[in-house]
């Protein structure tokens, strides 16, 4: 089997649309009142599926976790150190919910986290050092 990409189980189909697309600038075409948002993401395929619709889908009701979760990280990267501090300050301040400041890591990285609206864990990190 091949990965092909990551689905988010959403309440607030509007708030997450809102932002992915202007926060974190994710390209998201469709309107705040879809109901599935089905996207290429550098190579990955990304998409947010409404709670309701998926439950209906399938028949069944799922438990999801409230608040900020750790059940699983969306991982993203940037071009360098300096930009991992830019962008963790940039996206804290349009509204992203900060849970660890940039921090080098003993194994090379420096990485941070942020929540989104829902609480769902984004890291965003580099292994590549500024250039002096």
């Amino acid at each position: 089997m091949k990965l092909e990409g990551v689905g988010v189980f959403v309440k607030d189909m509007a708030t997450m649309i809102r932002f992915y697309r202007e926060v974190l600038g994710f390209e998201i075409t469709e309107t705040e009142d879809t109901s599935n948002v089905y996207l290429e993401k550098d190579g990955t395929l990304f998409l947010f599926f409404g709670r309701q619709d998926f439950e209906a889908m399938t028949g069944r009701r799922f438990g999801y976790a409230q608040g900020v979760n750790g059940h699983f990280e969306i991982a993203l990267s940037v071009e360098n150190f300096d930009e991992v501090d830019r962008t963790f300050a940039e996206i804290t301040a349009k509204g992203g919910q900060p849970i660890m400041p940039p921090t080098t890591e003993p194994w090379g990285q420096r990485t941070c986290y942020i929540a989104d609206p829902e609480g769902n864990l984004i890291e965003i990190g580099s292994f590549v050092k500024d250039e002096d």
